[in-house]
């Protein structure tokens, strides 16, 4: 097991500590308060569950499949069956085996997500991980609006030891793109990463402006492997449920990138998003750090949330 899983490990422990109390606190109260399992205990395991932001969808699934091993298995006391709960959350989680894929390829990566979530350091953070890997990584700033946006984005590409293609304030984003995959091809780049303008708000420019960015891309670069990451706060809790929805009618989704898991007592929405949307949670972030940004492990966000005990052979994984 590596030093820096298990520190991230601890981190991310440490992180869901108000999501633990929200949730696992009145899971267990549950479990002690009941002497047997029927239609009460159900409806009080939904009501925490989705007070814990796991999401109407996701709970749903979860409790639906909880009461069918609970008759197949003819389990009678509450407590018997707190890790199959466990599990079904975990189980509810799971991320495919191609979900990473774009790491290895020759990628080309659009990050979204309105200001303030984290937008900028996930793009800083991702290419730090990506170089780490040994991929040669190139940053387009398409963030022209936001005033600052393309100094933060080059200090973290300083950070991260990797180039960066910018444009202008105010200059037209599609242009950047250009200009980027024009270098990514000449340089050999394994992954462009494209930081864009989050403005939500006025959804009809940026869907306009994705499309821009995407048929450059798609006419100068049509073998590169493509990816849209939606970047979220959990902090925020429902309302990242609610940008996420947004944001996958304006562009196709392909995972989720979950910011400040850390400190946050709605660290359930990973679940909720991922049910009610079906758009995995790829990476998530706890903390300020270009390593504070690691692949999602349901395996070990479960256990970090509900027993604190990290699997020596999970974490090889």
């Amino acid at each position: 097991m590596s030093e820096e899983k298990k520190g991230f490990f601890a981190r991310l422990k440490e992180g869901l500590e108000k999501t633990r109390s929200n949730i696992v606190r009145g899971i267990d109260s549950i479990f002690s308060g009941f002497s047997a399992i029927d239609e009460e205990f159900y409806e009080e395991l939904e009501e925490v569950l989705i007070m814990g932001d796991l999401g109407v969808s996701a709970t749903e699934a979860i409790l639906e499949r909880l009461r069918e091993q609970v008759r197949e298995q003819g389990i009678r006391q509450p407590e018997d069956c707190r890790q199959l709960l466990i599990d079904s959350i975990r189980e509810q989680m799971r991320v495919g085996e191609t979900a990473y894929e774009f790491e290895n390829r020759q990628s080309v990566v659009m990050v979204i997500g309105v200001n303030g979530v984290g937008k900028t350091t996930s793009v800083g953070k991702l290419a730090g991980r990506l170089k780490g890997q040994g991929r040669r990584v190139l940053i387009a700033a398409a963030d022209t609006f936001r005033a600052a946006a393309g100094e933060q984005l080059a200090e973290w590409a300083n950070r991260a030891g990797v180039d960066m293609i910018g444009g202008k304030e105010g200059s037209d984003p599609a242009s950047v793109i250009f200009d980027a995959v024009s270098a990514a091809k000449a340089r050999r780049i394994d992954v462009l990463l494209c930081d864009t303008a989050g403005r939500l708000h006025n959804k009809k420019n940026l869907m306009e402006e994705l499309k821009k960015m995407n048929r450059i891309i798609d006419r100068e670069f049509p073998d590169a492997h493509r990816e849209n990451l939606v970047v979220l706060d959990a902090s925020t809790g429902q309302n990242a449920l609610v940008q996420a929805r947004e944001f996958s009618q304006v562009a196709d989704l392909t995972g989720i990138i979950l910011t400040k898991m850390d400190g946050t007592a709605k660290g359930g929405i990973a679940v909720a998003i991922q049910s009610e949307l079906g758009i995995p949670v790829k990476y998530i972030g706890v903390g300020e750090g270009i390593e504070d940004l690691q692949k999602f492990d349901p395996d070990q966000f479960v256990n970090a949330l509900f027993d604190g005990k990290m699997d020596e052979d999970e974490d090889e994984a």
